[in-house]
């Protein structure tokens, strides 16, 4: 049987992405309770990281764990892809030695690449394009602070980048409305954007203006401005955003009970305000921490349920 991958959101139907949520959530009591829950007992996760992250190590290989398994960490020093072997070679032998592995890299041709060539799941820990398993956890705690998200309204403000593409995705697939918000010439991905646009009827609206976009939302999402990658154009990006700042001002023309999310790490000062991050709407701290129990819940359907 082909393994099951987990590259974008649309890997899961929208039922599965649901009870995958609402998993997490017992996954999450479970481990605060201090109950053992070990499915994966003696599986192996291989971590190939070409961006580096603290929470997407830390959450994986605690996942594992925690699970029962344990995790193998890979830089590019670490493997030869680093030295140009090619992706395919790296998967097939990868693949034949672990029962499931996460790549966060740059483009997402290479993750597709390797997933049409490992015998084993693949989850995308992020790429250029998209970042599914940070929308798992966004959608967690927002379903743990406020309940269902369909039917209302999220604004992202700020660079059209691979977390605004995941919540476009998000948007069709949790049925809610998303306004998004960036300057001239940092859109998201045209493909992408027509694809949330057309979807039910709509829903996605493209704007401009910061406070329009948050003007009575239900949630107020932002990431740096200036993502791995692209620290050429940092002063650039820092004139050229410099309206789209989530402050107390974009925050109140939210709704009262807005919640305010960022994925991490945030640049106070640039894309929000240390009295937003910090202050009594927002829910970062438990968007960071749901990344694990999101990625155990995920990694119990690839490896269990499937």
């Amino acid at each position: 049987m082909a393994p099951r991958h987990f590259l974008t959101l649309t890997d899961l139907s929208a039922v599965e992405l649901r009870a995958l949520i609402q998993r997490a959530i017992e996954l999450k009591a479970l481990q605060r309770a201090g109950k053992i829950h070990e499915p994966l007992k003696n599986k192996v996760l291989g971590m190939v990281f070409e961006k580096s992250s603290t929470r997407t190590r830390v959450s994986f290989e605690t996942a594992m764990a925690q699970f029962g398994g344990s995790a193998i960490f890979l830089s590019p020093r670490d493997t030869q892809l680093g030295r140009g072997e090619p992706v395919e070679d790296t998967a097939r032998v990868l693949s034949r030695m672990v029962d499931v592995i996460m790549i966060r890299t740059y483009a997402h041709e290479i993750i597709e690449r390797f997933a049409a060539h490992s015998r084993v799941p693949v989850i995308n820990a992020l790429t250029d394009q998209w970042h599914p398993c940070q929308l798992l956890a966004d959608m967690q705690t927002w379903f743990e602070h406020r309940g269902d998200i369909q039917g209302k309204t999220v604004a992202w403000i700020g660079d059209g980048n691979n977390m605004c593409h995941t919540y476009i995705s998000a948007a069709r697939q949790f049925d809610f409305h998303l306004r998004i918000a960036c300057p001239q010439g940092y859109e998201p991905d045209g493909a992408i954007m027509e694809s949330g646009m057309k979807s039910g009827g709509g829903h996605v609206t493209l704007m401009r203006d910061a406070a329009s976009a948050a003007h009575n939302a239900d949630l107020i999402v932002t990431d740096t401005w200036t993502s791995m990658g692209w620290e050429e154009e940092q002063e650039k990006r820092l004139r050229d955003f410099a309206a789209y700042q989530v402050n107390a001002e974009i925050m109140g023309h939210a709704k009262p009970d807005a919640l305010f999310m960022h994925c991490l790490p945030a640049h106070r000062g640039e894309e929000v305000s240390a009295e937003v991050i910090d202050g009594p709407q927002s829910v970062v701290w438990d968007e960071a921490e749901n990344r694990l129990h999101a990625q155990k819940a995920l990694l119990e359907l690839l490896l269990v349920q499937k």
